[in-house]
């Protein structure tokens, strides 16, 4: 399992897929162990989210004081690149939230698991995860997100010096202006979200049910994101559909000083369990 270049991996993988889809091989599995993947439409998507929207009203107190803690490590984060002059990496940082969004809400999964089953849940289920037979797989698979969320930080990093910087801006309102009204603030926007697309592809496309299928399967990581990739391969406008739902509402959810992220960030994670149950059959 190479963990040292996570994007190349993922990529390579993303593009193996691709070809099974165009040889006509997609509706098969491709190693052993990996299970059949479902073709899912936007109904399939809206199911989801009513599903996720029915677990966190299930729990809402609950999941609210829990997920409090994305928004206030996201204020701390920011407090730091003020504090410490990092102004420049403000906005990666607060988009590269989404690259680890699926290890947040690994917990999540596990509480939709347990209602699925008919189990009580209360909100330390979430915590049950370090009880699970697939810890091994979900810290390691949560160590690659975090790398790919690094080097995201350091290519972000780079950006910034090859266009506004390397000097590192003075204040916020000083910033703001060079980004908007500079052809070396424009050329960092464009490159930027250029870069940070292809970061969000490939994460999405390892992610979307890696952490759920881990959960209920005890698969391997070589064998969840396989599936995952696939389920991506197989429904390349859902699931794109999918990723741009998810970042509109971290949008959303960020702009009331992050707060909205109590409710959006539960959701989401329930919503992907269930998604997962509709893309991999039982």
């Amino acid at each position: 399992m190479p963990i040292l270049n996570p994007i190349v991996w993922g990529w390579d993988r993303l593009k193996l897929a691709a070809q099974s889809v165009g040889s006509g091989e997609a509706p098969r599995a491709s190693q052993a162990g990996v299970p059949e993947v479902r073709r899912i439409g936007t109904d399939d998507l809206r199911a989801a989210v009513a599903q996720g929207f029915d677990d966190f009203g299930s729990n809402r107190t609950d999941l609210v004081f829990l997920c409090v803690l994305y928004p206030l490590l996201g204020l701390l984060f920011a407090r730091l690149a003020f504090g410490y002059n990092v102004i420049e990496l403000l906005f990666p940082l607060a988009s590269g939230f989404a690259l680890v969004g699926p290890l947040a809400g690994v917990g999540l999964n596990e509480m939709s698991r347990r209602r699925e089953q008919g189990e009580p849940v209360r909100w330390t289920d979430a915590f049950a995860v370090l009880r699970s037979p697939a810890i091994g797989s979900i810290v390691l698979f949560g160590v690659i997100l975090m790398g790919i969320f690094l080097l995201w930080m350091l290519i972000a990093e780079a950006i910034y010096n090859l266009t506004l910087g390397p000097e590192p801006p003075a204040s916020l309102g000083p910033f703001l202006r060079d980004v908007l009204t500079t052809g070396a603030g424009w050329a960092m926007i464009v490159l930027g979200i250029g870069v940070g697309f292809i970061f969000a592809v490939v994460v999405l496309a390892i992610s979307v049910v890696t952490f759920p299928m881990m959960l209920d399967r005890n698969a391997g990581v070589e064998t969840a994101v396989w599936t995952s990739i696939r389920v991506f391969v197989t429904n390349p406008d859902t699931i794109t559909r999918w990723g741009f739902l998810i970042a509109a509402t971290l949008v959303v959810g960020s702009i009331p000083l992050l707060l909205g992220l109590a409710i959006v960030m539960p959701v989401l994670g329930h919503a992907t369990w269930h998604l997962y149950r509709r893309a991999v059959p039982a």
